[in-house]
């Protein structure tokens, strides 16, 4: 790792600085524009620093997971690294469950913490925890800084390992003592984050010739090939190369969770979500695809359900920039290390085109069949269903809308019935499932993107665990637009115990708070909808009326999620009808 502050002749712009003045300088000069964080003890050098830096907004949230969730959320929509800082002990710890969130979705972060002196380390201090032992498994890479000459490499180097390749988040552990200490910055020394930005672009990771000439012979043999597409394709902004190859090749599009909004939705040759609670003609073309083509994706287990059922008759192109990905669920016959832009361009570039007509009008017979099965009848009308609020929602916003959802029944909702055609519009907690995510990842979503409508969609068991930061989002004045799903359950669970334990509704029903009230108590604006005709005139109100406004729908209480695939069983394996409750 480069010091730059410790060579023996230094240039005309080098300063002598204390270790939190060298943290600052290092975050401005890697153009960081937002920190979300919460002061304490082991910390508070950084802090006294901070304010002579009007250039980093700091966000003062309410909680610590939320400032790693906000980071997260800014992190995602923006495409830059989300930052987020907290003292030692309780506030590095708090910083976990979004630190294991951003580490499974691959989203580039910095988190900074505050740790006791060093003369203190491995004594049990006040607030002393080990955070290096505890983020190792869920971080790209976690530094303890032993010498102020390390932080500005380190700082430096953080967020050039954040972003590279496949993104992460990345911890870097500060004590307290040396932010007090003194060093030499020198700026010159390390490339602004344009720069960096500028080369990584340059370089980045390309597929093997050969494999590309394998994939296209793969392609030109299938009867029945498709495309199924991941998150990978979001973080390489791979959206006109995954059009371009499945318009020339003719191939049907499955986009996974987290790849939801990499294509649009509204073309004819998208299929929907695949896995455990994917459209039936979905999951049922997975199973009788000859070729299947995963970009940017994992086959984890939400997707394959059992695995040795999962596409037998498919043989596999997987294209991913993290080699340990390949093989690791299903072996791919093309296993192609790339970034997935370059690799769907070359794909796009060497294949011939086809005509898949016979295979795609198969499947949209069985989505035929499955339709005729399912859909609006499910619901009782005496309330309004997620399909009329998401219709809704999506309509007056004519499509445009940044969705952020939690995690649950209505999560699933959001997926199966919102119709994604602006490429990066929908973010979710896939990989990890981290319930209490919407709310202060929809803050920094918007605080990234002012311009854009952004709309936090939570269940009523969800939004409580992060309720506290609409203190935060009414205090530095961020309009986000909050969706409660209220049925008085945990409803994905409620669903699992309807029907894997006998209705045995053990510690699924749960209460809240009066929302008007409480949205009045924050001083944001609070409406509730009890009926399908109110919720027009609700979304209508909520888009009309500034600042933060919670829309609290009362919703069918023992509405399920359809279709499922139990655990265990194979995707095409499917729970479709309604069933209702005695």
């Amino acid at each position: 790792m480069q010091e730059a502050g410790n060579t023996r002749e230094r240039n005309a712009g080098a300063r002598e600085l204390t270790g939190s003045q060298i943290v600052c300088e290092a975050l401005v000069r890697e153009g960081v524009d937002f920190i979300y964080g919460y002061p304490g003890g082991a910390i508070m050098p950084f802090y006294d620093a901070l304010s002579s830096y009007p250039a980093l907004h700091h966000v003062l949230v309410r909680h610590e997971q939320a400032a790693s969730h906000a980071a997260d959320g800014y992190a995602r929509a923006t495409g830059k690294v989300g930052v987020c800082a907290a003292t030692s002990g309780p506030g590095a710890t708090n910083l976990v469950t979004g630190l294991a969130t951003a580490f499974m979705d691959s989203t580039p972060m910095v988190a900074i913490t505050g740790q006791v002196a060093r003369t203190f380390i491995g004594r049990d201090a006040f607030q002393e925890t080990d955070v290096i032992g505890i983020t190792q498994p869920i971080t790209k890479h976690s530094y303890q800084i032993q010498r102020i000459e390390e932080i500005a490499p380190t700082i430096h180097e953080a967020f050039r390992v954040a972003r590279s390749g496949r993104p992460g988040p990345v911890l870097v552990d500060i004590p307290k003592d040396i932010q007090q200490g003194k060093g030499w910055y020198d700026p010159t020394q390390y490339q602004t984050s344009e720069e960096q930005l500028r080369e990584e672009r340059e370089r980045p990771e390309r597929p093997a010739p050969h494999l590309i000439v394998q994939a296209i012979e793969l392609l030109a043999s299938a009867r029945k090939p498709l495309i199924m597409a991941g998150h990978g394709v979001i973080l390489s902004s791979a959206y006109k190369e995954l059009k371009a190859f499945a318009e020339k090749a003719d191939l049907p599009v499955i986009t996974t969770l987290l790849g939801q909004s990499a294509f649009p939705e509204d073309h004819p040759l998208h299929l929907g979500m695949p896995g455990m609670h994917g459209p039936a003609h979905a999951n049922r073309a997975i199973g009788e695809a000859d070729v299947i083509v995963g970009v940017g994706l994992r086959f984890d287990d939400r997707v394959t359900g059992k695995v040795a059922e999962f596409a037998p008759k498919a043989r596999i192109i997987h294209i991913d920039i993290d080699p340990s990905e390949m093989h690791k669920v299903k072996i791919a016959t093309v296993p192609i290390v790339a970034d997935a832009r370059i690799a769907l361009e070359a794909l796009a570039e060497a294949v011939q085109p086809a005509d898949h007509q016979e295979w795609r009008r198969e499947i949209r017979s069985w989505q035929d069949e499955s339709e005729s099965r399912t859909g609006a009848g499910q619901w009782d009308p005496a309330f309004p269903s997620p399909i009329d609020i998401l219709g809704e929602i999506r309509k007056q916003t004519d499509g445009n809308a940044i969705i952020v959802t939690d995690v649950g029944q209505h999560q699933m909702w959001t997926a199966r019935h919102y119709t994604w055609t602006r490429p990066n519009s929908h973010i979710t907690s896939g990989g990890l499932g981290t319930m209490g995510f919407a709310l202060p990842a929809a803050m920094g979503v918007k605080m990234g993107m002012p311009d854009d409508s952004v709309w936090a969609i939570a269940g009523d068991g969800g939004i409580q665990m992060n309720i506290q930061e609409l203190a935060t989002l009414q205090q530095e004045r961020v309009p986000v637009k909050v969706v409660i799903m209220n049925n008085g359950y945990l409803g994905m669970v409620r669903q699992w115990q309807q029907f894997f334990h006998s209705r045995n509704y053990s510690e699924t029903p749960i209460t809240g708070p009066d929302y008007l009230k409480l949205a009045e108590a924050y001083g944001v604006t609070g409406i509730r909808v009890t009926k399908k005709e109110e919720v027009a005139a609700a979304i209508q109100r909520a888009i009309e009326t500034p600042g933060t406004v919670i829309v609290e729908c009362i919703i069918e209480a023992e509405a399920c999620v359809y279709p499922m695939v139990a655990p265990g069983s194979a995707i095409t394996s499917m729970i479709e009808e309604s069933e209702r409750s005695a």
